[in-house]
């Protein structure tokens, strides 16, 4: 069976309720997001020790932000019960360096990724509410970007200060000479997200070009470990996702929440995140999109098989040209 995949412009009328960023989105803005893992790129660059692949070994997990969660935890209950335990503490930090040694190849700076956070804005204000399985910071970037125009339209990440209110529909309310606004949300975590000692979740806020600096520095200095879901399989990350209040709640309410129309654009519907799907077929959505590259018609037939399979026969499927005009980051 062919499917029709049309221009981003022949539905996008149809489509302004929900919007899901996949891996997709981040590559194309900059191809170094085109990797398998940031363990797999740490351990091909040569930054794992032995006694660090045996942590991931022992925990059996991909997952950095886990293994470093972990590790993190022993050296500070060592340190309060004055226990001696330098290999435990030497873990740590090498996991630590690792994981930012890793993110540091890979991520672009703001400089470098400036030009796309225009046109990404523009879109992205189109839509009530953004999911972005990203851990990166284009989306962020973009919602700044954007909230700087004072246009009519804000983004709102539903954080008041560094905390997470858990009463987040609220945030849908414009306020002052807003109109309307779009809430943007990471059911996996993002580079922005961050626990302290004591496991409180914060955002860490910076200004745009002296974000991810600010952000390595804070995990350097032994102050936050990140809050990101980075890899491993389905039920792998829903764990993670229940260690968390910010993801639990974007996962049980959020995701659950979206009605009428989702757009999903950059994902690949993998096995590893089917979780994200069934969530979001709880709410019953009528229609879907997904944005289709190089006219990939064998992705077409399994996404419409996915779809049919998890939210209904009801559901209608259509497929855009991810590089369409005025899609994504296409001016």
């Amino acid at each position: 069976m062919s499917f029709e995949i049309l221009p981003w412009s022949e539905i996008s009328d149809q489509f302004g309720d929900n919007l899901l960023l996949g891996n997709g989105a981040s590559i194309a803005v900059d191809e170094r997001f085109r990797y398998r893992s940031l363990k797999e790129h740490a351990i091909e660059n040569g930054l794992f020790s032995e006694d660090v692949e045996s942590l991931f070994e022992f925990f059996r997990t991909s997952d950095f932000e886990l293994v470093l969660r972990i590790v993190w935890q022993s050296t500070n209950v060592n340190a309060a019960l004055g226990i001696e335990d330098d290999k435990t503490e030497q873990a740590y930090r090498h996991v630590r360096d690792c994981l930012i040694d890793a993110v540091r190849d890979i991520h672009p700076e703001y400089g470098e990724v400036e030009d796309h956070l225009p046109a990404i804005a523009s879109f992205m204000k189109c839509f009530k509410t953004i999911v972005s399985l990203n851990y990166d910071l284009i989306v962020y970037w973009a919602m700044m970007h954007g909230n700087k125009l004072r246009n009519g339209h804000r983004f709102k990440d539903c954080f008041h200060g560094r905390s997470f209110d858990d009463d987040w529909s609220r945030f849908r309310e414009p306020y002052g000479d807003d109109r309307d606004s779009s809430l943007v949300f990471y059911p996996h975590g993002n580079l922005i997200l961050a626990r302290d000692k004591l496991e409180n979740e914060r955002k860490i806020a910076s200004s745009g070009s002296g974000l991810l600096e600010s952000i390595l520095d804070k995990w350097a200095a032994g102050s936050y470990v990140p809050l990101f879901v980075s890899e491993g399989t389905m039920d792998q990350k829903k764990k993670s996702i229940k260690t968390s209040f910010y993801l639990n709640t974007v996962y049980r309410e959020v995701l659950t929440s979206f009605s009428n129309s989702v757009v999903f654009y950059g994902w690949g519907a993998g096995e590893q995140d089917q979780h994200i799907l069934e969530q979001i077929a709880r709410s019953k959505p009528r229609k879907v999109a997904f944005s289709v590259r190089d006219n990939d018609q064998g992705y077409c037939n399994w996404v419409n098989e996915l779809v049919k399979q998890v939210c209904g026969e009801d559901c209608r499927v259509f497929f855009y040209d991810s590089a369409s005009a005025d899609c994504w980051n296409n001016a």
